[in-house]
């Protein structure tokens, strides 16, 4: 299907975009208006986009149906500070709850039975009950349309983070297993970072990857290695030298026996499964 976001109702449009880019985090915001009314309210059009300045961005939409603005949005305008808080598995219902469209003045907080934290240097309060917390000054607010469903970018600085000594591992880093956090997708749907839904790429921040264009043919066009597998290969910097192969050889006389490209290729899939990825350029490279 190819779609032009112009030719088709923006009902349908919200539909297909949300289905397709997945997952979003959720921005939980706390904010607050004129008067002191807080107002707290899910936001999965989120990310963070700087480090230094630190700067989170979320986006609180047009309603499709009528055009109107939530209290968010504007809250936000009448006092530039926000609390976002970061959903876990575990309040995942209650952040659900709490983006319902109670009246103006009513506290999600209340509804929802989430504990207000006082802020230190922001007016709205953080959520209790979530791992990590920021609090923040709204430098900007863009406007990106005026008809429903167009979004208003608020950019927001963190001035200072609250996060949970529970999350940490025995190294000082956020452990993701601990975090549990949870994401939106299409329609109903949302996903959880937690258990085999976490897993590791390795990074090539520092060193530069062989490419596809360097793997040999044989390889590349494998009946049995996937997409993953090849990809990972080529990440390696440089291929295992003669006498590295020859060593492992010596040690594994097996790999000599294997019959054909899709032995070889089978036992090279278990060694990129346990992350070995030279040991799997080994056998590959054992012919």
């Amino acid at each position: 299907m190819t779609i032009d976001p112009k030719e088709i109702p923006v009902t349908k449009l919200v539909g297909y975009l949300q289905g397709a880019v997945t997952p979003r985090p959720i921005a939980f915001v706390s904010s607050m208006d004129k008067d002191g009314n807080v107002n707290l309210s899910p936001f999965s059009f989120f990310n963070l986009f700087s480090i230094h300045p630190p700067i989170l961005i979320f986006s609180p939409s047009r309603r499709v149906r009528d055009n109107t603005t939530k209290h968010t949005l504007q809250n936000v305008e009448e006092v530039p500070e926000v609390t976002i808080n970061i959903v876990g598995y575990d309040m995942v219902e209650q952040a659900s709850l709490a983006s319902c469209e109670f009246p103006k003045g009513v506290s999600e907080f209340l509804k929802a039975g989430f504990t207000e934290v006082p802020s230190t240097k922001v007016k709205p309060p953080r959520v209790g009950e979530s791992k990590a917390s920021f609090e923040c000054k709204v430098n900007q607010i863009i406007p990106l349309g005026e008809e429903g469903g167009a979004g208003n970018l608020v950019i927001c600085e963190i001035l200072l983070a609250h996060i949970d000594d529970s999350v940490f591992d025995e190294d000082g880093k956020i452990n993701p297993w601990k975090v549990d956090a949870v994401a939106r997708m299409g329609n109903d749907y949302y996903s959880r970072a937690a258990g085999a839904n976490i897993f590791e790429v390795p990074k090539p921040n520092v060193k530069i990857g062989i490419g596809f264009d360097h793997l040999p043919p044989s390889v590349k066009n494998s009946a049995l290695l996937t997409g993953n597998d090849l990809g990972r290969l080529a990440n390696i910097e440089k291929l295992p030298d003669a006498e590295a192969i020859q060593s492992f050889k010596n040690r594994n006389p097996r790999v000599i026996d294997l019959k054909g490209d899709f032995e070889r290729h089978r036992l090279a899939q278990e060694y990129l499964r346990n992350g070995e990825i030279e040991e799997a350029w080994k056998v590959l490279l054992c012919t």
